[in-house]
């Protein structure tokens, strides 16, 4: 055990290290000083050259050769420390630190030309970004698919195929459910000012209710909601609208979703490879439910709608139903994180296609607004009126996430999947919901999902948890059951 004792020991310290460099990123949203982005880009670059040295450490690679595995946790430990350190020896360590140094100013610059509307003072970083993250994506793939070998940095073991395959299967259904739902009558729209102190409280209190460990945590606003971290340090963001206290409502329980992964996963696990989720398909599966099948349900709204009114007094909503309705309202709006449940995985379709476009070389940065709106307006029916509405309205190109958009209509496959478990394992759920009780729902998650960390492969703890594997079957049957019962159709 000597060598596999030695190698837990010196990833112990990488994935330490690798929790500062986290940390750094999160001050850079929340606190950092506006013109400190140079500095910190620099500071993020050594980190980087730092952290690639010690995933290219030749001593890894004796230590992988050497150490035995006694056991299934032993065996998921060394599975992540080889796949991590074939992956990291094959890019070289100066363009890791040029892409940790380029992204970390690149987004101060895509939040600064999102703020002025203007995708042309963005262009030149981006098509800097993309220039580097093709390098890599060449450099990891090694003669094949380029956007595989980038989507594997978030979905292990999927591909973009199969992944087309299963969206394919849910546009059809999800354009149909919309179609007849924007066909029916709309319930009431939210309508008012909504305190932005108040949504912060009322937020933080939400927080709480699912489970989210404060003395773990923290809640802090971003122009782009995240969750950060892991084990012990937790912190997630949302924002605040003062005409749409949903946004930061639906936000704070979406990352809480990730922060209670994090956190749930087995104490013994804590700053190894198994210690954090397994992949963003799984982790979206969590932000997701949270959000959604438990969030939005009829069970929990009819809860929060007292708690909105002890915080906002009379919004103007008559009672739980129409207050349920309200806050599930299907309406064509460019916001993806803002985006209802029906038309949400249409967001992320247009997004996986077009990053499949700039990385394959079918499409350039300066065609890529273009190409944005003419998409947008063909699946939406609407125009982009400007720029932040559109192309600049996500933070993930600018800091090289391309492979990741994907994982989150994975993630919504995968949620569809628990539900309908979880519902089958808790069939009094909505009793406890509807006191504002989500210990039944999460402690099942947590149970069957969260406290294994990395341990299975994202499919297979997926499918033991479900019962089955995973299809887009479940998600369209609740989607559909759920809206044509709001709607009455």
């Amino acid at each position: 055990m000597a060598a596999y004792e030695d190698l837990m020991a010196f990833e112990r310290e990488t994935q330490a290290l690798a929790q500062v460099a986290g940390r750094l990123g999160w001050d850079q949203e929340t606190m950092m000083p506006r013109d400190a982005g140079p500095q910190r880009g620099e500071e993020m670059a050594a980190m980087e050259g730092v952290l690639h040295a010690r995933r290219t450490d030749p001593r890894v690679a004796d230590w992988l050769e050497a150490a035995e595995p006694v056991g299934e946790v032993e065996a998921a430990q060394l599975h992540h420390i080889k796949r991590s350190y074939t992956r990291a020896s094959k890019v070289p360590a100066k363009l890791a630190a040029q892409i940790a140094r380029v992204t970390s100013e690149a987004q101060g610059t895509w939040a600064a030309a999102r703020e002025v509307d203007d995708f042309a003072t963005f262009a030149p970083v981006l098509r800097e970004v993309v220039a580097l993250k093709r390098e890599e994506g060449a450099a990891l793939s090694a003669g094949g698919d380029v956007y595989d070998a980038m989507l594997d940095d978030y979905e292990p073991g999927a591909t973009a195929a199969e992944l087309a395959a299963m969206f394919d299967a849910l546009r059809p259904g999800l354009v149909a459910l919309r179609s007849a739902v924007l066909d029916a009558p709309a319930p009431p729209e939210l309508q008012g000012e909504f305190d932005e102190g108040a949504q912060m409280k009322l937020s933080r209190q939400i927080a709480k209710v699912f489970g989210y460990d404060m003395a773990m945590g923290r809640v802090d606003k971003a122009v782009h909601p995240f969750s950060s971290g892991s084990g012990l340090d937790v912190r997630i963001t949302t924002r605040t609208s003062q005409s749409d206290p949903f946004n930061c409502i639906f936000s704070t329980i979406h990352e809480v979703g990730h922060a209670a992964y994090e956190q749930g996963i087995d104490r013994r696990y804590l700053l190894t490879p198994l210690g954090g989720g397994v992949s963003m398909g799984v982790h979206e599966s969590q932000s997701r439910i949270y959000e959604n099948q438990i969030g939005r349900s009829r069970a929990f709204t009819g809860w929060l709608y007292g708690q909105m009114r002890d915080a906002f007094g009379d919004f103007g909503i008559a009672d739980e139903d129409t207050f349920y309705a309200c806050v599930n309202r299907v309406q064509n709006g460019y916001i993806r994180t803002e985006a209802d449940e029906v038309q949400y995985n249409l967001h992320v379709l247009l997004r996986f296609d077009l990053e499949r476009a700039l990385i394959a070389r079918d499409l350039e940065v300066e065609d890529l607004e273009g190409a944005w709106n003419e998409r947008f307006e063909a699946d939406f029916g609407v125009a982009v009126d400007r720029a932040s509405n559109g192309v600049l309205q996500d933070v993930h190109w600018s800091v090289g996430l391309f492979g990741y958009f994907p994982t989150y209509s994975l993630g919504n496959v995968y949620a569809g999947c628990l539900n309908e478990a979880m519902r089958a394992a808790v069939p009094d759920l909505d009793s406890a919901l509807a006191e504002g009780n989500t210990a039944p729902a999460t402690d099942w998650l947590r149970e069957n999902v969260q406290r294994h960390g990395g341990l299975y492969a994202p499919r297979d703890l997926i499918g033991q948890a479900n019962g089955a594997t995973p299809s887009e079957a479940p998600l369209l049957r609740y989607l559909d059951k759920k809206f044509r019962g709001i709607y009455g159709i």
